[in-house]
Parts: structure tokens; C-alpha cells; sequence
């Protein structure tokens, strides 16, 4: 129960709700806990109208002890009608009772059903925030459909944690305390035996919530396993049946659902036990107490009567349900125990990149300065970056080649702080970029990365994405600058068109001319172009050089790519392989070495030539 204290903020942060539901649940119960007395009170004056027929038979007297103070109050505002008119008033009460039971029944519900819905979405938006303050180690670890599910699954569980299970726990507390109360009043023996069947079911209840919360717990992860295994064949339906695999992905879901729904049926034919078990006790009960009762009447013991043995059978049928949710309420609690503890495991995750407490401003004109940089992928092991030192000028334009896995893309996430280094700084201005605010550092930057990212929505919002302000002739501007404002324009709704989920419905050139769009829009002093060109072909490759040259005036740019681009004009050029800076220079310079950067050149312009 330890995972569930976790709970305790929103049960606080909702105490009116929580309280009142309190209430709300005594009252109803209280309210209800009256009929059975007042159906005893009837049952005895039907029995005491026929004994007085004969008068050989004596009339036992009326115990008002046994009585609730309510209950006696009416029975002596009864006392002045006749036989006739006491039955039609006592059917009157009940159903006023029944009524004013009914109406706190409602506001029970209205209050903790209420209450569980708004801590719902109160842990949804904890949980999505705190999605968002991970690092992306984090996600390399963790798969999207997991993820999915506790947001969605596993929160759900809690819910009915929070509103049915706990509403039927409280319900089932006021129930037994009243009928216990108002039993033990009336006769200890009868109690006593009417509830010997009870610890049976206490045991029965502990033996099988014992086997639900190892069920339960093996259900969690399959389902999250299963969630995965749908959300994966979602995004690459494409490549599913490019590569006629639908036959076996299908199978491969069936065989993981089936192990599913074999877990799931084990688990429901385990909470089935509690029902026919909760069922055969209480009808124990009941039978008992109609037989102990009946021989108490008929022996003439003192305080027995046929009322009082309706009484009692009354109060064993409102534990029926209670006592029957009790294997359900127990079930709800355990899954909820599993799927908060899920939770909790997310929520206790602390990012390892994150904004100092007390930050330092930089100047985001100054320049970049990589100070014996080394870095290692942790779920991985590659040495990324070895012994790197770089200076990048405030204004500059360097590019950055080399060969697939030279680490050209970690220069760029480093600077983002989307990892942090292993040893060595880097630096903007006089900061060190750990030291600087993490939000403030990567507002300063328009980054386009290499795996192109679009959401399902219109063009225009993925263009101005994270800028709100940005107006419709800047998106277009950034558009023309990123040579896609043409094919937009012929799109049915042009820039409120929807481009489907991850941009489905572009090709990955206009997938990526998009993004540089976004970036363009972003007006930053400093750019980060991760080979955001190789979907494009050669002439529009050509126009969008030609177009960056314009925007990157007075901007300092990091353009990481696979070829060469003659018709930019870099500073420098830096090229890297197995993790570190091999060359560095202008394109004529490093021709001149006749090392690395000249053969990459001289197989690109064989290629062209072909």
C-alpha cells in the first residue's frame, strides 16, 4: 500500500470533495439502516394484531432499546393510529427514507466519482509535464508504447482507485459498522451466529488478493509490451508492406494478444472465486439466522420475535453487496498498487540534463568554444567525441564533414545539451553552456535535425512551431527562403493543409524543406543545419544554398553534411572522422592537403559525373 501514499497530495488538494463524500456515504447508509428497523416494527405489530385475537396469547411488549432515536420517535408518533393506518404511514416512511437515502447516494457519487476524475487529470498532466523535463537518454531507454500506457493505462487503474474502489470501501465500513451496531443492541447471540461465516471470507480474500497482485503485475507488462508492439507497427506500416510482412506482423500481434488475453482470463476466473464464495456465506448467514431466530421464537426466549428476525435478515442483504465488493474493491486496489508503482518508478526518474539552479546569462553572439571535448554514448559504449577543440567565431559559417558515425551530429547535440560531456567544455561566450539556463540556450538556437520531425497538424503551425507571434507573411517568407512556398501553394488548403501524422502525406524532401522553414522563421543568431539536404534534389539544392547564404548574413551557422557544397560560402570547413577533428580549413586548403577532405570531394564529383 506504501506506492499508494503517493495519493495523499490530491486527497488533500480535494479534502472538500473527499470529506463531504465522507459524509455523504455515512448519511445514505444511515438513512437505509432504518428500514430494516422500521420493516421489524411492522412485521411485530402485524404478529401483535393477530395475537390480540386471541387473548389466550400474550402480547410481548415493545423494547425501544432496540430501536435507533429515530425509529422510536416515529414508532411512538404511531402510537395514536389505528392497525390500518400505522402500515399505510410506515410504507409512507420507507419510501421517504428510500428518498432521502437515494439523494446522499447521489451527492456520494457526485462528490468522490467527481473527485477521482479531477485527480485523473491532475496526474495525466504530472505525468505528461514530467514527459517533458526528461533528457533524451531517458527515451533511448524507454519504448513510446510504455510510455503510452502508463499515461493512459496505468492511470486509469488509479483512478478507480481514488473514486470506486475507495467509495465502496468507506460504503462497506458505515454499512457494518451500523448493522453491527444496531445488531449486537438487539441480540449478541443471534449477531454472534448470523456473522460466523464471516472470517472464512476474511481468509478467502487474502489468499486470493495475494494471487491477483502477481496477476496483475504480469498483465501490466504485457500490456505494456503489447501497446509497444501496435504503436511500432503503426508508424512503419510503410515499410511493413514494402516488405509484405503484414501476414507475419499480424501473427506476431495475435501471439502476443493471446498470451494476453490467456493472462487476463486466468486473472478474471481468479476474481470469480469471490463472488459464487461471497454468495454461499452470506446465504449461510442467512439461513442461520433464520433458524437460530425461528427457534428463539418458538421456545419463547426473551426479545425474540419474527421482526426482529426479519430485522436481521435485512441487515445480513445490505451486507450482500458490500461484502461482495470487497473482492472487487481488493482487485482495483491491487492493480492500482501495480500501476502506481509504475508510476511512481517514472516520476521518482530524475533527468541528468537539466537547468542549473542558478543560472548564468550568456551572450549568444559570442563564440563557441569547445574546450578538449570527449563523450561517450552510455547505451551504446562508442566514444563519440575524442579530445575535440573547436572555436566557432561569432558570425562564422563552418561546415562540418566526414564519414557516417564520425560524430558530425553529437557536435550538434552537445550544444544543445541534449547530452552533456564526458570531460572538457564547451562554451558560448565566457559560459559554459551547463551552467546556462536549458530553455534560455536552446530558445537562442534554430536546429534542424537530421531525423525530420513534422506533427500531425497544418503546415503553418509546423513552420512557426514554438513561435506564436510569428505572422502569416513570415511563415510565407521562410517558406519562399526554404524553396517550398511554390508546392505549398498548390496543396488543396495550401498552408492550412494537414500534413498527417510525422508529415505522412509530403515526401522527405518537403518534409525537410519544412523544417528548414521552421528554422528560417526561429530569426536566430546561431544555426545548426544537421544534413538537412540529402532528400532534395541537385537544382533545389542549389536555390536553397543560394537562399541560405542571403538569411545567414551576420548569423553564425554549424551546417553538418554528407557532401560538399561548392556553391557555399564557408569560412571553414572541419572534418571529422572516428570522433575527431582530422582537418580543418578552407575548401582550397584542404584541397591543397590532398588528404580526407579531398577524397571525399574527388568520389562526390565521380559521382556527379556518372
Amino acid at each position: 500500500m506504501k506506492e499508494l501514499f503517493s495519493l495523499n497530495k490530491y486527497f488533500l488538494k480535494y479534502k472538500v470533495h473527499f470529506f463531504s463524500g465522507i459524509i455523504f456515504i455515512i448519511l445514505t447508509n444511515y438513512f437505509r439502516i432504518l428500514s430494516p428497523q422500521i420493516t421489524g416494527f411492522v412485521i411485530n405489530t402485524v404478529v401483535s394484531s393477530i395475537k390480540s385475537l386471541n387473548n389466550s396469547i400474550p402480547v410481548p411488549a415493545i423494547n425501544f432499546n432496540d430501536y435507533d432515536f429515530v425509529v422510536r420517535k416515529i414508532i411512538i408518533a404511531f402510537s395514536g393510529y389505528s392497525f390500518k393506518q400505522k402500515i399505510l404511514l410506515a410504507g409512507i416512511v420507507l419510501i421517504v427514507i428510500a428518498l432521502i437515502s437515494g439523494l446522499f447516494m447521489f451527492l456520494m457519487r457526485q462528490t468522490i466519482i467527481v473527485m477521482s476524475r479531477r485527480i485523473e487529470y491532475d496526474q495525466k498532466n504530472e505525468v505528461f509535464s514530467h514527459y517533458q523535463d526528461l533528457d533524451t537518454e531517458f527515451y533511448k531507454a524507454h519504448s513510446t508504447g510504455d510510455l503510452m500506457n502508463r499515461i493512459s493505462e496505468d492511470v486509469s487503474r488509479v483512478r478507480m482507485y481514488t473514486g470506486p474502489a475507495i467509495m465502496y470501501f468507506i460504503n462497506l465500513a458505515a454499512v457494518i459498522g451500523f448493522s453491527l451496531y444496531f445488531m449486537l443492541k438487539s441480540d449478541v447471540t443471534l449477531t454472534i451466529v448470523a456473522l460466523s461465516p464471516l472470517p472464512v471470507l476474511a481468509i478467502t480474500i487474502y489468499f486470493v488478493n495475494t494471487i491477483i497482485n502477481r496477476k496483475s503485475e504480469l498483465i501490466q507488462r504485457m500490456l505494456g509490451n503489447l501497446t509497444t508492439n501496435a504503436q511500432e507497427s503503426y508508424s512503419g506500416i510503410r515499410v511493413i508492406k514494402s516488405y509484405v510482412q503484414e501476414k507475419a506482423m499480424a501473427v506476431f500481434f495475435k501471439n502476443n494478444t493471446e498470451l494476453y488475453r490467456q493472462s487476463a482470463l486466468s486473472l478474471a476466473k481468479t476474481e470469480a472465486i469471490y463472488f459464487p464464495s461471497i454468495g454461499l456465506l452470506i446465504g449461510l448467514s442467512t439461513l442461520i439466522t433464520v433458524m437460530v431466530g425461528g427457534l428463539q421464537v418458538a421456545n419463547g426466549a426473551p426479545g425474540a420475535s419474527v421482526g426482529k428476525i426479519a430485522e436481521f435478515v435485512m441487515y445480513i442483504q445490505m451486507l450482500t453487496f458490500p461484502v461482495s465488493a470487497i473482492g472487487w474493491t481488493a482487485s482495483m486496489t491491487q492493480r492500482a498498487i501495480t500501476s502506481q508503482r509504475r508510476i511512481n518508478e517514472f516520476l521518482h526518474y530524475r533527468p541528468i540534463i537539466k537547468s542549473p539552479s542558478a543560472p548564468q546569462e550568456f551572450n549568444e553572439t559570442g563564440e563557441i568554444d569547445f574546450q578538449n571535448v570527449n563523450f561517450t554514448y552510455n547505451n551504446t559504449g562508442i566514444h563519440a567525441l575524442k579530445n575535440v577543440n573547436l572555436k566557432i567565431k561569432a558570425g562564422e559559417k563552418i561546415a562540418v564533414v566526414g564519414k557516417t558515425g564520425s560524430g558530425k551530429s553529437t557536435l550538434a547535440n552537445i550544444i544543445l545539451r541534449m547530452y552533456d560531456v564526458d570531460t572538457g567544455s564547451v562554451k558560448i561566450g565566457n559560459t559554459d553552456i551547463r551552467k546556462a539556463d536549458l530553455s534560455v540556450l536552446r530558445k537562442k538556437i534554430a536546429y534542424v535535425p537530421q531525423e525530420v520531425f513534422l506533427f500531425s497538424d497544418t503546415v503553418a503551425k509546423n513552420i512557426s512551431f514554438g513561435n506564436d507571434n510569428i505572422s502569416q507573411s513570415q511563415i510565407e517568407d521562410a517558406a519562399k527562403n526554404a524553396c517550398i512556398h511554390d508546392e505549398i501553394s498548390l496543396f488543396p488548403e495550401k498552408y492550412k493543409t494537414v500534413v498527417g501524422e510525422r508529415g505522412v502525406t509530403l515526401s522527405g524532401g518537403q518534409k525537410q524543406r519544412i523544417s528548414i522553414a521552421r528554422a528560417i522563421v526561429k530569426n536566430s543568431n546561431f544555426v545548426i543545419f544537421d544534413d538537412c539536404l540529402s532528400a532534395v534534389d541537385a537544382k533545389t539544392e542549389k536555390q536553397i544554398l543560394s537562399n541560405l547564404n542571403e538569411y545567414l548574413k551576420n548569423k553564425t551557422a554549424l551546417i553538418i553534411t554528407h557532401r560538399i557544397f561548392t556553391l557555399f560560402n564557408f569560412d571553414r570547413i572541419i572534418v571529422m572522422d572516428s570522433g575527431k577533428i582530422v582537418e580543418e580549413g578552407t575548401h582550397d586548403e584542404l584541397l591543397a592537403l590532398n588528404k580526407a577532405y579531398a577524397e571525399i570531394f574527388r568520389t562526390q564529383s565521380a559521382s556527379h559525373e556518372k
